[in-house]
């Protein structure tokens, strides 16, 4: 099925890609890989989904900070390529979730984005390899943020 349409079967819309403030690239390839850069919980450069999951946050508001930064990268993939359908896959996730001392679920916070993507992309090309790390502080006081690493 064409991304874009089971995006909108999904009820979900390209976010425009937010550029960095800082001296990196949003989307590098190499070869036949994608490298996205951290992409974190904000809409529009501003964010959305703050302070730690444990404390301030729940782990279903982390899921969703999670998707939000599924879509932003999305976002600058297809800013990048052109074309969504052009991703062949998943490879890797690596998230960051700014976590409470104790609190060491991280993985089922990570599960928002990996859920997305395994919806809209199907199970093999959804899924790819994962790390989901927790850590005490994030930019801007968000969530969230993950990098991806697609083919295409």
């Amino acid at each position: 099925m064409d991304v874009y349409e089971k995006l909108e079967e999904m009820g979900l819309t390209l976010p425009s890609p937010v550029f960095p403030k800082a001296i990196y690239k949003s989307v590098k390839q190499s070869g036949n890989m994608l490298y996205v850069s951290g992409q974190t919980s904000s809409e529009n450069g501003v964010p959305v989904v703050c302070g730690k999951v444990g404390a301030e946050r729940t782990i279903e508001e982390g899921q969703q900070a999670a998707r939000i930064c599924a879509m932003n990268a999305l976002s600058h993939v297809d800013n990048y390529l052109g074309d969504l359908n052009r991703i062949k896959g998943l490879v890797k996730t690596l998230g960051f979730v700014a976590s409470a001392p104790g609190f060491n679920e991280q993985p089922k916070v990570i599960n928002g984005a990996s859920e997305l993507f395994r919806d809209l992309l199907g199970e093999e090309a959804g899924l790819g390899a994962r790390s989901s790390i927790g850590v005490n502080e994030l930019p801007g006081n968000v969530t969230v943020e993950i990098e991806f690493i697609f083919e295409i």
